[in-house]
């Protein structure tokens, strides 16, 4: 399928490409959830989701209508992923740890026809959540909601086996399926093809609320091929997934990686360190990824010498700068003399260059490895746009058949962020070498990391200026051992509010935005330090903040 590089691996779409790898081996293993002994061949996971597929074409849903999904990583959350994509409908991912704040404003932007979901995420009631903010749903039928706060929501589906007032479940939908003769999902696939968007996933902004990346069947199921190949996938490896499906790191490092090379999911619901090694073990599994904190997790476990990491070769550590000690221990403890490291963004779907199974333990902690086939990469002087040499810091920027096809209904940051001649830009500074091997140096926009979670400090900002004690605030990154970094407020009060305690900014917080976004730290400041254009110096503030923070260590307070 790939000439060199001139043609992409390939053109077809998802749907297409999957019936197709069904085809060639029905009875090889597709998923596996190892704690409780659930498996799927390729053609037993392809029935139930072509199932799925015609339950959703009954109900009214079709081509370029917005499904959105809100769970961890179930078993359905798979089906729904590939069913969707069977008709051509979009479907958008939202973060499982998003509050009633978040997910409202993701309804309504996005323009959600159906949003399927499960019960509840770490004492968060979604049930709960949903009612709050769509009331209707407590008195109207399944099939005839009519939202007055989200009008374009027709359909909620629980994903379970559970009824609630107004919704589906996911069982009824594919009884109904199963009920409907194929030719309507054999009709619905005519009309959509791998440069439509099949998936949207919302990534924040350096400004205001987060913006929903559009992505397409040629993006993600090309860029899944090209990073399985980095790690010399067959359809002998098992790879244990246990980053979220939400992101690209799940959805296009994982599952599409591992269909374009007919490798084998093993799934985990959400990470836990004793079942990911338990699972390794177990499951014969050969890749595993996570962050950083992730395999820290995982090799700190007091249980960790007990179990047999022999199977393991590759897999991929990413999400966050990675510690040269953590990917050297992965590579002595865990077996994984193969491991790999991607860089990308949502907007890039998400990977662009990756180290590979081959490259020295050199090329893997200190780059990020070389550029994909099909994908020019080039690195800039921000301020002129000028190209730059090796060795020389400036923006990395990628053009390629990765590149999104834009942020959803928001064209004036799509321009933005995308040039006229293709061009994507990262925000981040990069260098490279002669070998033709980036590394990233640091970061144009203030984003902040914390444990592989992307944090925008103006997303947080615009939240904590709701409270009626703040003036004004600026968000930045402390820098923190375990994560990398974390959320700190520098709040300046209004008059009156001398007893705001930073105890209250945190309670006000929780339950509202993802408990990742809340502060860690709150610092009361008078003022904030400026240039002399009257910008504000966020590297001071960080500043600021550690010389706080040891203050408090000497007074006892930490």
């Amino acid at each position: 399928m790939l000439e060199g590089d001139y043609m992409l691996f390939t053109e077809q779409t998802i749907a297409d490409f999957f019936e197709d790898m069904v085809a060639s081996q029905p009875d090889h293993e597709f998923i596996v959830y190892p704690d409780r002994d659930l498996r799927y061949t390729y053609s037993e996971f392809n029935q139930r989701a072509n199932s799925l597929a015609k339950g959703l074409l009954a109900i009214g849903i079709k081509k370029g209508d917005h499904v959105g999904i809100l769970a961890k990583n179930v078993p359905d959350w798979l089906t729904f992923m590939f069913a969707t994509a069977k008709i051509g409908a979009v479907l958008v991912t939202v973060n499982t740890a998003y509050q009633s704040h978040e997910l409202h404003y993701v309804l309504e932007q996005s323009d959600m026809k159906a949003l399927a979901m499960t019960d509840e995420f770490r004492g968060t009631s979604y049930i709960d959540m949903l009612y709050d903010l769509v009331p209707e749903l407590k008195v109207c039928a399944r099939d005839s909601l009519t939202s007055k706060e989200f009008p374009h929501l027709k359909y909620v589906i629980h994903v379970g086996q559970e009824k609630h007032r107004g919704m589906y479940n996911t069982n009824e939908l594919i009884l109904l399926g199963k009920n409907q003769d194929d030719s309507i999902l054999e009709e619905a696939k005519k009309h959509f093809d791998n440069n439509d968007v099949i998936n949207m996933q919302y990534t924040s902004g350096t400004e205001g609320f987060p913006k929903g990346v559009m992505l397409t069947s040629r993006n993600i199921l090309n860029d899944g091929y090209y990073i399985g190949e980095n790690m010399n996938y067959t359809n002998k490896d098992r790879l244990l997934l246990q980053v979220p499906l939400f992101h690209c790191f799940g959805t296009v490092l994982g599952v599409m990686a591992v269909i374009t090379h007919g490798s084998t999911l093993i799934m985990l619901e959400e990470y836990d360190p004793l079942l990911a090694i338990s699972s390794i073990q177990k499951e014969k599994c050969t890749s595993i990824y996570g962050v950083p904190t992730m395999f820290i997790g995982m090799m700190s476990h007091p249980m960790f010498d007990m179990f047999d990491m022999s199977s393991l070769r590759t897999g991929i550590m990413a999400g966050s700068t990675c510690p040269v000690e953590t990917m050297k221990d992965a590579i002595e403890k865990m077996n994984m003399t193969e491991i790999t490291s991607v860089y990308g963004l949502t907007e890039a779907a998400p990977g662009f260059t990756q180290t590979n199974a081959a490259d020295s333990f050199e090329k893997k902690v200190n780059t990020v490895g070389r550029k994909f086939p099909n994908i020019e990469v080039k690195i800039i002087d921000p301020d002129t746009g000028e190209e730059l040499g090796p060795s020389e810091k400036g923006e990395i920027m990628c053009r390629g058949f990765n590149v999104m096809k834009g942020y959803y209904k928001m064209p004036d940051k799509t321009a933005e962020t995308i040039e006229p001649d293709g061009w994507l830009h990262s925000g981040d500074l990069a260098t490279v070498d002669e070998d033709g091997y980036y590394s990233i140096v640091g970061r144009i926009k203030d984003m902040i990391i914390r444990g592989g979670e992307n944090i925008y400090p103006r997303e947080v900002e615009e939240f904590l200026f709701t409270h009626e004690c703040v003036s004004d605030v600026q968000v930045a990154g402390i820098p923190d051992e375990k994560y990398g970094e974390l959320v700190g407020a520098f709040i300046i009060k209004k008059e009156g509010f001398d007893d705001i305690t930073e105890a209250d900014i945190r309670d006000f917080s929780i339950g509202k935005i993802a408990r990742y976004k809340v502060p860690k730290y709150v610092f009361f400041v008078d003022e904030f330090p400026l240039t002399t254009s009257g910008k504000i110096q966020k590297y001071k503030l960080v500043d600021l903040g550690l010389e706080l923070l040891e203050k408090r260590k000497r007074d006892g307070e930490l």
